[in-house]
C-alpha cells in the first residue's frame, strides 16, 4: 500500500467549515506572522502576567531593541543558537521574538533542568548566548565553562513589573523565599539594560526562508539522550495554520482571552498559545507557577477566559479545588488537553463542572506538535485523540512498515508539513524515527476505528508483557482513575518469575480510607484477569515532568533499584 492508497475516512467527519488542506507557506517565516500581528493588533494587550500587561506594539518595540542588542552589541549572526531558560513571564515572548528577528535559532530550555541536563543541551546545541532567569543562574555558573556560551542576559521575576511591585516581588523571591541562590556571572547583563542598549542601535532586517530552523526543541529525555528536534519556520507556520483552521468556527479576532498555564518553552504552549493566539490577536494570560493551584484559581477569577490549555494532571488538580468549581465558565469556548492522555474521569468531571468539553489533542515535539485533535464541539470523543489535522496523513503500520487495516493495532505514523526536519546533528537517530518513505514513527501504539477516529493504546516502550499478553498502562490507568477515591494513578510493569512481567499500580488517594483490598476488588471487577495489577502502592505524589506528565520511567527505575537491593 502506498501513500495514495492510505484510507482517509476521517475527512468526512471534519467539523463544518474546516478546510481539509492548509497553506503551509502562508507566511514565508514567522517574521511575517509577527509583523502582521503587530500591525493589526497594535493597541491590544498581547500578554498579561502578574497584573502587568504588554501590548502588541510594546512587544514589537521591545523585541526589536532586544534583537538589535543581540545583533549589534553581541555580534550574533543568522543561524547562531540562543538558549532561553525561564518560566512564563513577559520576558519570554520579548526574548523569543527578538531572537527570531535577529535571525537566531531559539533553544528552549526547561528551567527545572539539572546542571547535567543543562550542560548536555547547551553543548549539544552549541548555543552562543543565553537568556536566563536569575533563579537558575547558579546552575548556569556551574556548567558554563564546559559550554560554548559567550553571552549571558539575565532577568528577574519582577524585572518587567511596574514599580514598586517589581521591587517587592524581587525582594520576596530573593530574600524571603530564598529562591535565588547566590551566583557569580560578571559578564551577565540584565534584560532591561540589553533592551536600552539595543534601542540605540538599528536592527538589520534578516532574510529568513521557510526551510531555516526556527527552534531546536529538545525532547524531554524520558527515553534515552535528549535530542534537539529541528523545527523550521515552515513547520511552525504549518501547525499554527492547522490550529487556526481547526478553531476557525469558534474563535474571533481581537476577542479571545487564553489562559497559558503550560510554559511557553514547551512546544504545545509555544505553538497553540503563543503563535496561534498571536495570529488572531488574543490576550494571553501567563501563569508563572501553575502548581500553586489556589493562586492560579484566583487569577482565573479575574479573567472571563475563553480558551484554556493544559495537561490531564493540571485539569484534575483544578477540578479538585472548591474555588475553581465556583468560577463563571460562561465564556469558555475551547479547553484542550495535550502532552498526555486525557483520562475519561477528568473529561467527564470537566463537562459536569464547566459545561464545556475538554478536548483531547495529540502530537509530538517532532511534529511542532499537533497531529490529531478531536472536534472542539460536536463530535469530540472521550478516549480518542480525534482526527488528523488538515494536510496531515496518519496511518497505522507494523514493525516492518506495512500499512495495517482499520481496527488493527500498530505504530501510529504521520506525514505532514509540521513534521520536523530531523534531529540536530544526529543523522542515525533521525533515520530511526522515519520510515524510508518519510513517514514519522511516533512510538505510540494506536488503532483507527471504523469511522476514522484514532485511539492511542500506549507507548511502545511502556507496554507490559504479562504471560505473553500485551497490557497497556493507559487502559489500566483510565479504569482506576474512575474510582471515586483515586486522585492520580500510574501503572508500570516489573519483572516477575512466573509471568515475565507483572502490573504494579501506584495510587495517590483522594480519600484516606481507600484500602488496597478495595482497589483490588475494583480492578478485578473492571479488568480482565491478566490485566489486574498484582502489586499496589499508595504514595503521596507521582513523579512528573515540569508540565505535569507522569513519568512511569522514574517509577520503574525506582522499583528495579529496590528489587536489586533485596
Amino acid at each position: 500500500m502506498n501513500t495514495n492508497e492510505v484510507e482517509t475516512p476521517w475527512l468526512d467527519l471534519y467539523p463544518k467549515g474546516v478546510n481539509p488542506e492548509i497553506n503551509a507557506d502562508h507566511y514565508h517565516s514567522l517574521l511575517e506572522l509577527f509583523e502582521e500581528a503587530f500591525q493589526k493588533y497594535k493597541n491590544l494587550v498581547a500578554y498579561e502576567c502578574m497584573g502587568a500587561t504588554l501590548t502588541y506594539h510594546e512587544l514589537d518595540q521591545y523585541s526589536t531593541h532586544f534583537a538589535a542588542y543581540l545583533q549589534k552589541e553581541l555580534g550574533l549572526k543568522k543561524g547562531d543558537r540562543i538558549a532561553i531558560q525561564m518560566p512564563n513571564l513577559l520576558q519570554y515572548p520579548i526574548a523569543m521574538i527578538g531572537s527570531i528577528k535577529a535571525g537566531l535559532i531559539v533553544v528552549n530550555t526547561n528551567p527545572l533542568y539539572t546542571e547535567r541536563e543543562m550542560e548536555h543541551q547547551f553543548k549539544d546545541s552549541g548555543a552562543k548566548a543565553i537568556v536566563v532567569l536569575s533563579n537558575f543562574a547558579s546552575k548556569l555558573e556551574d556548567v558554563i565553562d564546559n559550554t560554548s556560551i559567550e553571552h549571558i542576559i539575565l532577568t528577574s521575576i519582577g524585572e518587567f513589573l511596574p514599580f514598586p511591585k517589581g521591587a517587592i516581588v524581587n525582594t520576596v523571591v530573593k530574600h524571603i523565599k530564598k529562591m535565588v541562590p547566590s551566583y557569580n556571572l560578571p559578564k551577565g547583563v540584565f534584560m532591561k539594560k540589553a533592551i536600552k542598549l539595543g534601542k540605540k542601535q538599528t536592527l538589520t532586517p534578516q532574510e529568513l526562508s521557510s526551510d531555516d530552523i526556527a527552534f531546536l526543541q529538545y525532547t524531554g529525555g524520558t527515553t534515552g539522550v535528549s535530542k534537539g528536534a529541528m523545527l523550521t519556520h515552515r513547520n511552525m507556520v504549518a501547525n499554527l495554520e492547522q490550529n487556526t483552521e481547526w478553531m476557525t468556527s469558534l474563535l474571533k479576532e481581537k476577542e479571545e482571552i487564553a489562559i497559558t498555564a503550560l510554559p511557553l518553552y514547551h512546544i504545545f504552549s509555544l505553538t497553540v498559545n503563543c503563535l496561534t493566539m498571536m495570529k488572531i490577536g488574543a490576550r494571553n494570560i501567563l501563569i508563572t507557577n501553575p502548581r500553586d493551584i489556589p493562586a492560579f484559581v484566583k487569577e482565573l477569577k479575574r479573567h472571563p477566559f475563553s480558551i484554556i490549555t493544559g495537561v490531564n494532571t493540571l485539569f484534575n488538580a483544578l477540578l479538585n479545588n472548591e474555588d475553581f468549581q465556583k468560577l463563571n465558565f460562561s465564556k469558555v469556548k475551547v479547553a484542550i488537553g495535550g502532552g498526555m492522555a486525557v483520562q475519561k474521569a477528568v473529561a467527564i468531571r470537566w463537562k459536569e463542572i464547566t459545561g464545556s468539553t475538554l478536548t483531547e489533542g495529540y502530537g509530538l515535539t517532532e511534529s511542532a506538535p499537533v497531529l490529531c485533535c478531536n472536534p472542539l464541539q460536536e463530535g469530540a470523543r472521550i478516549g480518542s485523540i480525534g482526527l488528523p489535522f488538515p494536510s496531515t496523513m496518519v496511518a497505522i503500520r507494523d514493525d516492518e512498515g506495512n500499512f495495517l487495516n482499520q481496527g488493527e493495532r500498530g505504530e501510529l505514523c504521520a506525514l505532514g508539513p509540521q513534521v520536523m526536519k530531523g534531529y540536530w546533528k544526529r543523522e542515525e537517530e533521525t533515520a530511526k524515527v522515519f520510515h524510508k518513505d518519510d513517514w514519522l514513527r511516533t512510538g505510540d501504539i494506536a488503532v483507527m476505528d471504523e469511522d476514522g477516529y484514532f485511539r492511542i493504546v500506549d507507548r511502545k516502550k511502556d507496554m507490559i508483557n504479562v504471560s505473553g499478553f500485551n497490557v497497556y498502562p493507559n487502559e489500566i490507568e483510565d479504569v482506576v482513575a474512575l474510582h471515586p477515591n483515586v486522585l492520580e494513578v500510574a501503572a508500570i510493569g516489573i519483572p516477575d518469575e512466573k509471568s515475565s512481567e507483572a502490573v504494579k499500580l501506584f495510587v495517590v488517594k483522594k480519600e484516606d480510607y481507600l484500602t488496597t483490598e478495595e482497589l483490588k476488588a475494583y480492578c478485578k471487577e473492571n479488568l480482565t484477569g491478566y490485566k489486574v495489577p498484582k502489586h499496589y502502592e499508595f504514595t503521596e505524589e507521582l513523579p512528573k515532568t515540569n508540565v505535569g506528565k507522569i513519568l512511569r520511567r522514574k517509577l520503574k527505575e525506582r522499583e528495579l533499584k529496590k528489587m536489586a537491593s533485596v
